[in-house]
């Protein structure tokens, strides 16, 4: 696809006090050699109270518009309401792209009419990121119980593949072009999703966009084709295990209150129950864990690997606790954002 053949691309930035990560965000933005006519920058802010809003406007961001309702999700819903493109790139202020060519390699699988959206096959790595950073990027998801249950989206050291679901899928050089269906449906659609504004019309986004959600909603519609470029993008997810735990445990907590709110339709009550089973014996008895510490290890050399041990008990320990809270009836309530801090 040729520059000008593009059409205007809005990247969409949910943020909440993301000073610590949002210029280097920015300027990766700026780098990129996509003509600065062809993209919009909106930024959708939930209340920041540290210098996210002066960065923003140092770093020319187009619009910067509210988000009342605080979450993540809400801040796509509210920054894609003020885009005027007719392809939508949710970056999130953590996310980094790699390279200059990453808007127009993102883009260029769409002169594909078939083609509804668009993901980057991988988390890219790098030597100066933390450790715990580099893990995740490593693992390919921000969930190890989603190693055990296949339902992962992105190259995965461990497996040495992008995701454990069959996906039907075709080499077209420079991106798989995937045909999605209601039983091989990977979790896609967030950190660098890119996707036909026209996709809204034929799924539920407001007032949250549900990343997965939407693109189950999408599959559901009849529009299964979504290219998985073979690139990457930096998700400076945690640096501290500290970092994990919350969100880890904001990130279950929401799941479950909006699952409460019948507001949420991914089906996830399809994970295999043996997975899980699987996720809870290996934590347990570590061994498991040792071994897939090895393989990962084996492709890619670091040792950020070593976290995959207390990461896999933070996890259980966070699934754990929820279950049983539900189990007992408490009532699901999402993660308040009042106190939000840009370290978390």
């Amino acid at each position: 696809m040729q520059q000008n053949t593009v059409p205007l691309v809005s990247v969409v930035i949910p943020t909440l006090n993301s000073g610590k990560t949002l210029e280097a965000c920015l300027r990766a933005i700026a780098a990129q050699k996509l003509p600065r006519d062809r993209y919009e920058i909106v930024l959708a802010d939930a209340g920041s109270t540290d210098d996210t809003r002066a960065i923003a406007r140092a770093c020319g961001v187009d619009k910067i518009v509210e988000n009342p309702l605080k979450t993540g999700e809400a801040g796509k819903t509210a920054g894609i309401s003020a885009a005027s493109g007719g392809l939508i790139a949710l970056i999130d202020s953590d996310n980094i792209l790699p390279d200059p060519d990453w808007l127009t390699r993102m883009t260029a699988p769409f002169a594909d009419p078939d083609i509804v959206a668009s993901e980057p096959i991988a988390y890219t790595v790098r030597k100066e990121d933390p450790a715990l950073t580099r893990y995740f990027a490593l693992l390919g998801m921000n969930d190890p119980l989603c190693l055990f249950t296949k339902n992962y989206d992105r190259m995965c050291a461990v497996t040495g593949k992008w995701t454990g679901l069959e996906v039907p899928q075709q080499d077209k050089g420079d991106y798989l072009k995937l045909t999605l269906s209601e039983t091989a449906l990977p979790t896609i659609g967030a950190n660098g999703f890119v996707f036909r504004r026209s996709l809204l019309e034929h799924v539920s986004w407001t007032p949250y966009f549900f990343d997965i959600d939407v693109m189950h909603q999408a599959v559901g519609a009849g529009f299964p084709h979504v290219a998985k470029v073979k690139t990457g993008i930096v998700h400076l997810y945690c640096e501290r295990l500290a970092d994990f735990t919350r969100k880890q445990r904001r990130r279950i907590k929401d799941f479950l209150y909006f699952a409460q709110e019948k507001q949420r339709t991914y089906p996830w009550d399809r994970q295999k129950k043996s997975g899980i089973v699987l996720f809870c014996l290996a934590t347990v008895l570590v061994a498991p864990l040792l071994v897939q510490m090895s393989r990962g290890f084996l492709r890619k050399p670091d040792r950020a690997w070593l976290f995959h041990v207390p990461v896999c008990w933070i996890t259980l320990w966070m699934y754990g606790a929820a279950t049983l809270r539900k189990a007992l009836g408490f009532k699901q309530a999402p993660v308040k954002r009042d106190a939000w801090q840009s370290k978390t």
